[in-house]
């Protein structure tokens, strides 16, 4: 008995792959796809890109290496709560990189992970534009300047952050 796959993408993906299909050169409509599937499913998991593969007729080898080429394709669920250090020149010898690690140590993840409770991630920007208000520090699409790493737990505290004892993760407050 063969059994039909049970479909990944949301409904209003398949939709848009299928107005995709009926234009001429479909394919080059394949990273609007990805980040569609992105904006709706938080990530480009493998099934799904399978699936995109599939539906636009292009080799699964080709879907993963356009989304891996992108630096904005995420393959991993991100946290309810996506914090991103800008890394830009201003940024970093403002003091980010101490930033970013204060983060770090106090969501006990490292860049591009997210925390086991699915709160927290953490990702990198090469420049985020905002360079006179250097460090820059985005959480959840509020700007942070001006972050100094004494105001880390603070900025993770709005957000829901409740440290934990060391050697456990951390999860947000009720």
């Amino acid at each position: 008995m063969i059994t039909e796959k049970k479909p990944v993408l949301p409904p209003m993906v398949v939709a848009y792959i299928e107005q995709c299909q009926k234009k001429e050169h479909s394919e080059s409509y394949l990273i609007s796809v990805l980040q569609k599937v992105q904006k709706e499913m938080g990530y480009l998991s493998r099934e799904a890109m399978d699936e995109v593969s599939t539906r636009m007729q292009i080799p699964s080898a080709r879907v993963t290496g356009v989304a891996t080429f992108y630096h904005f394709f995420c393959f991993q669920p991100r946290g309810r709560c996506e914090i991103v250090v800008c890394m830009g020149t201003a940024c970093f010898v403002k003091g980010a990189g101490k930033v970013l690690e204060r983060f770090k140590e106090l969501l006990q993840i490292k860049e591009g992970q997210t925390t086991p409770d699915g709160a927290f991630s953490i990702e990198c920007a090469r420049c985020l534009g905002a360079c006179a208000l250097a460090p820059v520090v985005v959480v959840s699409g509020r700007v942070y300047p001006n972050v100094k790493t004494g105001d880390v737990r603070k900025i993770l505290e709005e957000h829901g952050f409740a440290a934990k004892p060391k050697g456990k993760a951390s999860a947000p407050a009720s």
